[in-house]
């Protein structure tokens, strides 16, 4: 039957060899081979649950055998058993320090683990083990350019390229990371090979970045960019922000407002770069209309599955820009919110004009920046905001205050805070709650 199944498999008949594999193992239920073939042959035709009892089975009459348990660890994370894989992962590298697929398997259960710094180490070390595995060198730039080292990625990512040609995800890969070093027409020449060599689904996703890119979507930290990011980024999202990173904004800002607007209630409250939701639950209690806008139609799903009392979080969720979402509606809200989303713009002049007009005379704004240093030495500087290294923007108290002021703002308050942590390290931020004053 082992002849028969492989023929089958070899000349492209999967079912054909599941069923052969399968009489194998009634025969002789004993041979490990046989449920690792059985396993192994599936093709889709079983369901991944099935494909690791098989597997199991086969590590159990052969546990010895390492490849075996690699691709039952690898079963396992596809299910996303990413537990059992990671400790059957260690396991084997803690054996076999060489394996190159025992280390990117690591990598990958520590990412959806939400351990990023951890998972950035193991996809090193499986480069560094394997520098021409596609598959490695392809994580490892995907791990950088989300860690905020595009520049990495991109090293990593232009020899592979050359010697991929046709291969449409390591070019998507290359235009990605060139987008998040704000290098819109390297970014293009990539996007374009991709779009040449790819297929349905990837091929769309690329021509909506490319499409973005060529309609002038460049300015400060792209917009096609910030949408590619939060859209892959999206099932993880929640876990890394408020887990990993201390995520604080949402709560210091509904603090600063119930400083400013004590007792407020029956507020019509835009969520501004919405993301998952995670402001909006904060401040629902306030509302007696939520609506949220994000660019990432991944994120606004996620908030769009988000309850409170068994009720939809928000009464209505947009996929858009920000301020075109303010400028729908002069007048008709009163409390815009964005809790971490201005460190993806630069120039907050258009921000705080939408704004202006989106709020009825007394309406409130409130946000969260990164602030840039203040004292003599930063203001010999002049600079009112600076891109950092992991590609948001700070800005001066100094131009904050201008900014809002000139469109029409009065400062109810600003001060420090601390928004997130990045690297184990408080990031210096400035919420602020100004009110539109009466014209």
């Amino acid at each position: 039957m082992f002849r028969i199944g492989y023929d089958r498999l070899y000349t492209g008949d999967p079912s054909g060899a599941g069923r052969a594999f399968g009489t194998a193992v009634i025969l002789d239920p004993g041979n490990g081979e046989a449920w690792f073939a059985l396993a192994e042959a599936d093709g889709g035709t079983r369901s991944a649950g099935q494909a690791v009892a098989c597997f199991r089975r086969a590590v159990a009459l052969e546990p010895d055998n390492w490849s075996w348990r690699l691709m039952l660890a690898d079963a396992l994370r596809q299910c996303g058993e990413n537990d059992a894989a990671y400790a059957l992962f260690r396991a084997v590298a803690t054996e076999r320090s060489d394996s190159a697929h025992a280390r990117l398997g690591l990598a990958r259960c520590l990412a959806a683990l939400g351990r990023a710094e951890d998972a950035l180490g193991e996809f090193r070390e499986a480069v560094a083990l394997r520098p021409d595995d596609r598959d490695a060198v392809l994580a490892l730039a995907d791990a950088l350019t989300a860690s905020g080292d595009a520049l990495a990625a991109v090293e990593l990512l232009q020899p592979l390229a050359r010697r991929y040609e046709d291969d449409a995800t390591v070019h998507h890969a290359l235009g990605r990371s060139w987008l998040a070093l704000r290098e819109p027409v390297k970014a293009l020449a990539a996007l374009r090979r991709a779009r040449d060599a790819a297929e349905g689904d990837e091929a769309a996703a690329i021509d909506r970045l490319i499409t973005a890119l060529e309609a002038g979507e460049g300015a400060d930290l792209s917009a096609a960019y910030v949408r590619a990011l939060f859209d892959r980024y999206a099932d993880r999202f929640d876990q890394d922000l408020v887990g990993k990173l201390g995520y604080a904004a949402p709560d210091l800002l509904r603090s600063a407002v119930d400083r400013v607007m004590p007792g407020a209630t029956g507020l019509r409250i835009l969520d501004l770069g919405c993301g998952t939701g995670l402001a909006g639950v904060t401040f629902k209690p306030l509302a007696a209309h939520l609506a949220g806008v994000d660019l990432s139609p991944r994120m606004v799903e996620k908030a769009r599955q988000r309850t409170l009392h068994d009720r939809p979080l928000y009464d209505e969720l947009d996929v858009g820009d920000v301020v075109e979402a303010m400028e729908r509606t002069p007048g008709g809200w009163d409390l815009l919110v964005a809790a971490d989303v201005l460190v993806y713009i630069g120039d907050l002049v258009a921000i705080f004009a939408a704004a202006a007009r989106a709020l009825p005379p007394g309406g409130r704004f409130a946000a969260t920046v990164e602030r840039l240093p203040s004292g003599a030495a930063a203001e010999a500087l002049a600079e009112p905001f600076v891109l950092g290294a992991t590609r948001r923007y700070a800005h001066a108290e100094s131009y904050v205050r201008q900014t809002a002021e000139a469109a029409g703002f009065t400062i109810r308050l600003m001060e420090p805070c601390t928004p997130r942590r990045e690297k184990g390290m408080p990031v210096p931020g400035l919420l602020f709650v100004v009110e539109l004053a009466a014209p």
